[in-house]
């Protein structure tokens, strides 16, 4: 499996305004105190749970995990390099849970034995909150192989939504959206560095068409509203 490396390096989603916001909206959904635990599934480069424990100072500093060990990943917490189905057969319990953009690489028995894992994981009144990509109107600047890439990858998405609902039963749905501010050179920079996972089976010549794709169909600035559907499991 081709692995993401650049999601979270230098994009809008590490950007001081992208965490402020997401972690405002993760206080809708938990009511965090410095006994708090949480787990980020395939955190990158850990901006989230860095920022949440910069502001909270967490007794149990936040976990973060994933199967690619980044430059550049943050120091105030605790990073372990690991796959998340062999990490959650720990007997250690979590308030919260974060799986962010994350299930489209998980298989759908692989996808159920972590969510299994996971809900085992919780404390009482404990949270899973899933984030993925809306699957609807998505607003991502894409180039024409990328749209098609990105429509396949969101139909599978919503085919994994239906055994999340299924697993958990109980869930409750809403949406995150960030308004995306982006010059035109800093997002080709993007492309060219594979940032989103329907860019990992393209290949050169594909990346450089669609660079001069998005070359031609962009102004300078590029804006658009990036949505994130929130599946919410409490225990």
């Amino acid at each position: 499996m081709k692995k993401l490396k650049n999601w979270d390096n230098k994009t809008w989603l590490s950007s001081k305004s992208y965490i402020s916001q997401f972690n405002k909206f993760l206080k809708t959904k938990i009511n965090f105190n410095k006994d708090s635990k949480i787990l980020d599934i395939g955190c990158g480069r850990a901006n989230i749970i860095s920022a949440l424990q910069q502001k909270y100072k967490f007794r149990n500093k936040p976990i973060g995990i994933d199967i690619v060990s980044n430059k550049g990943v943050k120091k105030n917490i605790i990073f372990k390099r690991v796959e998340a189905l062999k990490y959650l057969k720990k007997k250690e319990k979590y308030d919260l849970i974060i799986i962010k953009q994350t299930i489209h690489f998980f298989s759908k028995t692989n996808l159920n034995r972590l969510l299994n894992l996971a809900k085992r994981s919780l404390n009482t009144k404990g949270k899973i909150l899933i984030f993925s990509l809306k699957t609807k109107n998505n607003k991502i600047p894409c180039f024409e192989k990328m749209r098609k890439s990105l429509k396949k990858s969101l139909k599978r998405d919503e085919y994994l939504f239906k055994i999340i609902k299924k697993n958990l039963k109980k869930t409750k749905n809403s949406y995150f959206n960030f308004n995306v501010t982006i010059s035109k050179k800093r997002y080709l920079w993007m492309i060219k560095s594979r940032y989103i996972s329907c860019l990992l089976d393209l290949n050169d010549k594909d990346i450089n068409n669609g660079l001069n794709e998005i070359e031609l169909k962009y102004n300078n600035t590029i804006k658009f509203i990036d949505t994130l559907k929130c599946i919410s499991f409490s225990k």
